[in-house]
């Protein structure tokens, strides 16, 4: 085979496993800025673990002496720690030229002479150097799926107290050199415990795949491991949402791949247009966008209106149907879709409307039947970490299927159907949309001083993060409610 012909078959590989690769509807970007904000609860969280180490009980015996060492407690911890993006790898924190203080309580015997007190012992020249491998799991979530680790201890003192303390600092070398091998053995144990299993923990409250209400769920799971630079921690998320009475039913994504450029806050969320049109999708396929205006729901306005508009054609049905109660009957016949704009985003609805007569104790009669086009302004806003959309209808157009003779007729109804649905129709939806849909950031952690931009076919929300607690209490907050449900 030929260059060419090698070169041909490589290209068209590639061309092939980009157009298989699937677009994020959702993308998350955490920037040095936002890792700086973690420093001090990774630094208090780290501080906590290594307080937490226990350590055996130490016997044995130098010359004429036999010790036993025990109770061994770490008492304070000075640590000058960094935390910093380590490029195709992770997180890298580190530990510099830091000390940790102990006390233990020791047992010697010397000849006949028997002492017991307390030691006091620092540990100096600390140094930890700590990788956090970030991946994508089998399920798509964001985990760390290993922790390299070094530390080391340049060197440790400790004073006796005690009337004997001064005939003992000769053995204190010894002691304290068993000591140092001891704690040195115990500190990456105890990160890789905090890291692997504990934040594990913690990221797991990152939702994946998860119900957003009665009807519809949505997919939050990572597309591909997340890219690390020395600037940023970029993750690409699904972000599709579904109909939970059929999970396999969605919209494929033709949608543009949002572009996050910025680094100046915390974090970035980053929406296509595929992310709000899967959720229209879902609450259509689920058969939500119908509703039945009538009796107490019909506007007596609009009521008295629609008798007018159709007065000749009840009378030519049937004049007996007059006094009866009129019916407004709204459909989605298509799902609606979005559109992003530097502008503003919109989404565009077509629906049938019906109008109809509801006689007692028979079938409704049918007036006539028009089709409804409508177009809302779409605001969106983030609440702690729940997004949420506000509609405005800014326009509207209703036609007859039968006649264009009849959709001249309807033009006195503009007007009113668009003020019934601003006022009666609108607010429900936003009553129902201003709940909002979490994101996908961890328990716990909340969105601050956002700013939305509009883009062509997506949006960027940048903004700043808010712990509303600690680290540790969001990890023990989980453990807990790990434990309750496992009851």
């Amino acid at each position: 085979m030929g260059l060419f012909e090698v070169s041909v078959i490589a290209l068209l590989s590639f061309i092939t496993m980009t157009e298989l690769a699937e677009p994020p509807g959702c993308k998350i970007r955490i920037t040095a800025r936002g890792l700086e904000m973690l420093k001090s609860q990774t630094k208090k969280f780290v501080e906590e673990e290594i307080s937490n180490i226990t350590m055996p009980e130490m016997k044995g015996s130098e010359g004429r002496f036999q010790y036993t060492i025990k109770n061994v407690k770490i008492t304070e911890l000075d640590l000058t720690s960094d935390l910093r993006f380590q490029p195709d790898v992770g997180l890298l924190f580190e530990v510099h030229n830091s000390s940790i203080t102990l006390n233990f309580q020791r047992r010697i015997l010397y000849w006949l002479f028997y002492d017991e007190g307390y030691i006091n012992a620092s540990a100096e020249g600390v140094n930890i150097f700590t990788a956090l491998h970030l991946k994508r799991d089998e399920v798509g979530r964001l985990k760390i799926s290993n922790i390299t680790c070094d530390a080391a201890i340049t060197k440790m003192r400790a004073k006796f107290s005690g009337t004997l303390g001064r005939v003992y600092d000769f053995i204190a070398t010894f002691l304290t050199t068993g000591m140092r091998f001891i704690l040195n053995k115990q500190i990456c144990p105890a990160l890789d415990h905090a890291a692997l299993v504990l934040v594990n923990q913690l990221l797991e409250t990152i939702p994946v795949r998860t119900e957003v209400d009665n009807y519809i769920g949505i997919d939050y799971s990572l597309l591909s491991d997340p890219v690390v630079t020395d600037r940023s921690l970029d993750m690409d998320f699904r972000g599709k949402f579904y109909d939970l009475k059929d999970e396999n039913q969605t919209l494929v994504n033709y949608a543009v791949n949002p572009v996050v450029r910025e680094y100046d806050r915390m974090i970035y969320l980053s929406l296509s247009e595929y992310f709000f049109d899967s959720g229209l999708f879902a609450y259509y396929t689920g058969g939500l966008f119908q509703m039945q205006i009538a009796n107490e729901r019909m506007p007596k306005d609009l009521e008295m209106l629609l008798r007018t508009t159709y007065f000749g054609t009840i009378m030519m049905l049937n004049p007996a149907l007059m006094d009866h109660p009129l019916s407004l009957e709204l459909e989605v016949t298509a799902p609606p879709r979005s559109s992003i704009k530097t502008s503003g985003a919109s989404v565009s609805v077509n629906s049938n409307v019906k109008v109809l007569v509801l006689p007692p104790g028979k079938a409704p009669v049918q007036l006539s039947s028009m089709t409804m086009e409508a177009k809302f302004n779409a605001k969106v806003s983030m609440k702690g970490k729940r997004l949420a959309i506000y509609l405005d209808l800014r326009r509207f157009k209703i036609f007859s299927n039968q006649s264009a003779l009849e959709s001249l007729a309807l033009i006195p109804l503009q007007g009113p159907l668009k003020t019934m649905l601003q006022i009666s129709v609108v607010p429900l939806i936003n009553n129902y949309t201003k709940r909002g849909v979490q994101i996908p950031l961890p328990d716990g952690i909340d969105f601050i001083e956002e700013v939305v931009e509009y883009h062509n076919g997506y949006i960027i929300v940048g903004a700043n993060l808010h712990f509303r607690t600690g680290l540790r209490e969001l990890i023990e907050r989980r453990l807990t409610d790990s434990s309750d449900n496992s009851i």
